[in-house]
């Protein structure tokens, strides 16, 4: 039986085909300007501020992605590294792709620009149960001095506890949720309520986002000025697979797979991975540093 994803893992395949060909290319030189052209994931990691301050007493650890760590001495440093593009799969509901129906685009419906995506808007009225999960993400200039964004326009969207995208998986068609739309604060956050996503064959646990230079102009995915993908650190997805109810399909997937055979973060994933805290009990928090150029 054709798995359900195949489609996601073919585009991501021919994504991960074309970044590693244009990594080649930059070894052995200047890349065409028609291969740069190409859709995919790019590296886009030269552009790297690191900035350093001071502060009193001790420390903890920050994010991988780059909201910084702080020891003995006070001293924080910060890094932010552009983000890599990465291919927004065969599910992303943001006008530029079709379900069984015809064109969809979660962008457009009513309610969409909202924190709590735990349920369907717009006439439909599911709920996705599942591990409760908040996700911050706080954009910032990699060229500006790790600057924070102000009125950007994040969609964030991902899969359900058992491995399935709203809008297009069988058994949630009709429903939208799991996806949702905010606006960077002053300090170029937003926080998403949501759950922890499970773990289908194929991939690494991950979400998507695209991010927006405005809410204007988060009507559709050809408007976005940044595409990627967030990773989960194994240590929270442990908690939850094969434990938690409703995930049991997720166990035999996440122990198949790994960041490095993972066809999206297998040529690196340093600013992509969250930092996550709680427990599969109380919940998670998930953070990362999203850098753009601007």
């Amino acid at each position: 039986m054709k798995h359900p994803h195949s489609p996601c893992l073919l585009h991501d395949l021919e994504a991960m085909r074309r970044r590693r060909l244009l990594r080649w290319l930059s070894v052995a030189g200047a890349a065409p300007a028609a291969l740069l052209g190409c859709g995919g994931g790019g590296d886009d990691g030269a552009g790297t501020t690191t900035t350093t301050t001071t502060t009193g007493g001790s420390g903890s650890t920050g994010s991988t992605g780059g909201t910084g760590s702080t020891g003995s001495g006070g001293t924080t440093t910060t890094s932010c590294s552009v983000i890599p593009s990465e291919t927004e799969g065969p599910y992303p509901a943001d006008g530029t792709n079709a379900n069984a129906s015809g064109t969809v685009n979660a962008l457009t419906l009513a309610g969409i620009v909202r924190s709590d995506i735990r349920g369907s808007v717009a006439g439909a009225s599911g709920t996705a149960q599942g591990v409760p999960t908040t996700v911050t993400l706080k954009l910032v200039d990699s060229a500006s001095g790790c600057a924070s964004l102000a009125g950007y326009a994040i969609y964030l969207w991902h899969c359900t506890r058992e491995g399935g995208y709203s809008l297009y998986s069988s058994g949630v068609t009709s429903e939208n949720f799991l996806r949702g739309v905010q606006v960077t604060d002053a300090d170029g956050e937003v926080t998403f309520t949501t759950i922890f996503p499970g773990c289908y064959s194929g991939r690494w646990p991950h979400m998507h986002f695209e991010v927006y230079s405005s809410l204007s102009a988060a009507t559709s995915g050809r408007n976005d000025v940044k595409t990627s993908q967030l990773a989960l650190p194994a240590a929270a997805c442990s908690q939850v697979y094969g434990v938690v109810a409703g995930y049991s399909a997720s166990a035999s997937n996440f122990a198949a797979i790994s960041l490095a055979s993972d066809n999206v973060f297998s040529d690196g994933y340093t600013t992509q991975l969250a930092t996550v805290s709680g427990d599969a009990s109380s919940g998670f928090a998930a953070t990362l540093t999203v850098g753009i150029t601007t």
